[in-house]
């Protein structure tokens, strides 16, 4: 099945569908646990109220179903779902539709890269500064996180983790560099940018570029 044509695309539901495979059964309370104590939270937003809604569409579906109720003494009861075969069969599907597909996923700063040019050079420069000073506190707050988790956890349960910090660490060496291009003038297109916001008049060298890729079109 398509990862566009899915009766759910949450994220944290295939992480329930998962964690069923694992185990027999698991009441949603449990499943959240596993997840935290396993560092997840740094890749999948948690939180018990939407974790229950996610079960509850999962079993709407037929993904899931009721496996028993626990009833122990004064406590409420607590419901254990299991996986069903159908359920089974998204789970790999799924699984191997994202690990063998990329998908652009239009990340907002992609966004706001492609539309810069409408605020001023210095300010940019500011910005992206303020940018790159929050990715390193980002970094060094999940290199702890992971020092931490590789005390009780194998490596294969935080390779997401991993992945994250590189992809934060390459986006801020990427900044770096642009930042670098920006205040020694050497970005192609930069007087531009500047006359623009000096002058308030599209540089001449751009109308060209749009002209040509009209006549291209």
């Amino acid at each position: 099945m398509a990862v566009g044509r899915r009766k759910l695309r949450n994220p944290l539901a295939l992480a329930v569908l998962v964690l069923l495979a694992e185990r027999p059964s698991m009441h949603p309370y449990e499943i959240a646990q596993t997840l935290r104590q396993r560092g997840k939270e740094y890749s999948i937003k948690i939180n018990y109220g939407s974790l229950y809604t996610v079960v509850q569409n999962l079993e709407k579906h037929g993904f899931v179903e009721v496996a028993d109720v626990e009833r122990q003494g004064n406590r409420p009861e607590r419901t254990l779902y299991a996986l069903t075969p159908t359920g089974r069969e998204e789970m790999l599907d799924w699984m191997a539709d994202i690990v063998s597909v990329p998908v652009h996923e239009f990340p907002i700063f992609e966004t706001a890269l492609s539309l810069m040019g409408v605020l001023p050079p210095d300010e940019v420069t500011a910005l992206l500064a303020q940018r790159v000073n929050t990715l390193e506190v980002q970094a060094a707050g999940l290199r702890g996180a992971l020092r931490k988790l590789r005390e009780t956890l194998p490596r294969f349960f935080l390779v997401e983790t991993e992945y994250q910090l590189h992809m934060i660490d390459a986006e801020a060496e990427w900044v770096r560099g642009f930042l670098k291009e920006m205040a020694d003038g050497t970005l192609s297109g930069i007087d531009g940018w500047r006359s623009w916001q000096a002058t308030g008049e599209v540089p001449a060298e751009w109308e060209h570029l749009e002209d040509e890729d009209h006549s291209r079109g």
